[in-house]
């Protein structure tokens, strides 16, 4: 195996004979063999590249280079082994760690690299990365990858405990594999091909990766993450599955949140969009968004067990459209149409209900009777848009009814008042949460409004480097459905790309907490 190593860093190298610009990355490239070096230099023009020699031997002695940029980074790259039988010719490794002969090298996590490779078309892989003496063949690789590594190489963990003290990623491209090894030329030529090709593209989009190289503060919002609905929605999930056993299904996504489905589905849930995709007989599972009578009698009508994890902020509000209509009034429901959780509400009083979400709406309302008119809301608006709303309404039907307590839940609000926080002091705000969650969409737009750029994403690999350009005071929080290990994952990936200090900002101390179902409830 021939290796590649770019050692990068944002400050001047003293042995370079042309230094690049003052403003821009000051990169080091260090390549064993004419082949890496050429790849590298087509794809970053703006690198500076030196031979350095292949093996452990002349890696010892190219280590020290990675000390004389402090405070910068290091990037150890090049081509390597494919231990993993998944992996394919230029397919690209990123180090979580670095296991040589004489120890381990744990890396900083390289998440926010990684998704911006993948961004970029590439295929890659994230994991440990062994580091050998000589080239590995045969039953001596297959023992190899029984350790779980990905991929192996000459070089990198002899490279690495000198920059220790610097971000530090190792960048492999995959060039033979177990069924195409390095010993036998002819096999491998494609590949040779396919990994030159790729090194060439991931050296190019490392100068995007390096614009976001730096020390920053992250500042917490709290509360943040999963709300108590949310938590007593994925227990009762977790607690069908160990009693009755796989598969659960459930309705609809239990909550707005990939990671968690993802997760509930290795357990063995099968999540389901509508009863009639469940086996008679069946255990089914609500989701916590709700479901209207309808969908309540079909499930019993095919003999479903049915076990419920609605909210129980989303079952009020429902008790509260069937009590306005009981009474006569039509019901303006403030929300967004097609949600689950409106779709619910509306179920309740579908002839009586019309659903509106701006104020814009209000002067096309044309209730039979504007003395008997009610609203209500989706718990997971953002409460200021949804106040002007009331506001307008009350103005156009001053006898309008409404609910005894707001329906935007504790939650909701107490997220959306920490990110006002978090707007007010910092330079931009990352918000986790999956695509199709209201109330994390709500939090990017309260920062927005308050004046601070804000960018959803639904884990670390999500982040984009150029948002982070210039930026050295991150908000983070996250929405109401999302887990705040999720949140755990995004400061790690930060600390990536440098040193990061983390202080938090306090709105409200949460203490909420909603009971199982009856039958779920264990006995202490």
């Amino acid at each position: 195996m021939t290796k590649a190593v770019i050692a990068l860093t944002r400050h001047p190298w003293p042995t370079q004979a042309q230094a690049p610009e003052p403003d821009g990355p000051r990169v080091l490239v260090l390549a064993p063999l004419s082949l890496e070096a050429r790849a590298v230099r087509a794809g970053a023009p703006w690198a500076h590249v030196e031979r350095i020699g292949m093996g452990p031997h002349r890696a010892r002695r190219a280590a020290s280079l990675t000390r004389r940029g402090p405070g910068g980074a290091v990037v150890i790259a090049g081509f390597c082994g494919a231990l993993d039988p998944d992996l394919e010719p230029g397919d690209i490794v990123l180090a979580s760690e670095l296991r040589g002969p004489t120890g381990t090298t744990a890396c900083p996590d390289p998440a926010i690299l990684a998704g911006h490779l993948r961004r970029g078309g590439f295929n890659v892989r994230v994991g440990p990365v062994a580091s050998t003496q000589r080239l590995v063949v045969r039953e001596r690789r297959r023992a190899l990858q029984r350790t779980g590594a990905l991929a192996v190489d000459m070089e990198s963990a002899w490279l690495a405990p000198d920059a220790r003290a610097q971000p530090l990623v190792t960048l492999r491209v995959v060039l033979d594999t177990h069924r195409h090894e390095l010993h036998r030329p002819l096999r491998t030529m494609a590949g040779a091909a396919r990994a030159y090709r790729a090194l060439r593209g991931a050296s190019a989009l490392v100068e995007g990766w390096a614009g976001a190289l730096g020390e920053r503060e992250v500042v917490l919002a709290a509360p943040r993450a999963s709300c108590a609905g949310v938590v007593r929605a994925v227990e009762i999930v977790e607690r069908v599955l160990a009693e009755r056993g796989a598969p659960v299904y459930v309705r609809k996504q239990i909550v707005h949140n990939a990671h968690v489905v993802s997760e509930l589905e290795r357990q063995g849930a099968v999540f389901v969009e509508e009863v009639d995709d469940v086996p008679e007989g069946a255990t089914v599972i609500f989701s916590a968004h709700g479901v209207s009578p309808a969908v309540r009698a079909h499930a019993r009508a095919r003999g479903l067990d049915v076990v419920d994890a609605t909210c129980p902020l989303v079952a009020k509000v429902h008790a509260e459209a069937r009590r306005f209509a009981e009474a006569g009034h039509e019901i303006v429901l403030i929300g967004h149409e097609g949600h689950e959780e409106v779709q619910g509400t509306v179920g309740e009083a579908p002839e009586r209900t019309r659903i509106i979400s701006s104020v814009e709406e209000v002067a096309r309302l044309a209730p039979a009777d504007p003395e008997r008119v009610a609203y209500l809301t989706q718990t997971t608006l953002a409460v200021d848009e949804t106040a002007g709303v009331v506001d307008a309404l009350r103005r156009r039907f001053p006898a309008l009814a409404g609910p005894s307590s707001d329906d935007i839940c504790y939650a909701t609000q107490n997220r959306q008042d920490a990110v006002r926080a978090l707007a007010a002091e910092c330079e931009l705000v990352l918000v986790v949460g999956s695509e199709n969650s209201s109330n994390s969409q709500r939090l990017v737009e309260v920062s927005e409004r308050a004046g601070c750029p804000a960018r959803l994403v639904g884990h670390a690999g999500d982040i984009e480097p150029n948002w982070l350009a210039g930026v050295t005071r991150v908000g983070l929080t996250a929405g109401a459905s999302a887990p705040e290990a999720l949140v755990g994952d995004v400061v790690e990936a930060l600390d990536g790309l440098g040193a990061v200090t983390i202080s938090q900002r306090t709105v409200a101390e949460e203490d909420v907490h909603f009971k199982l179902p009856p039958r779920l409830r264990r006995e202490h």
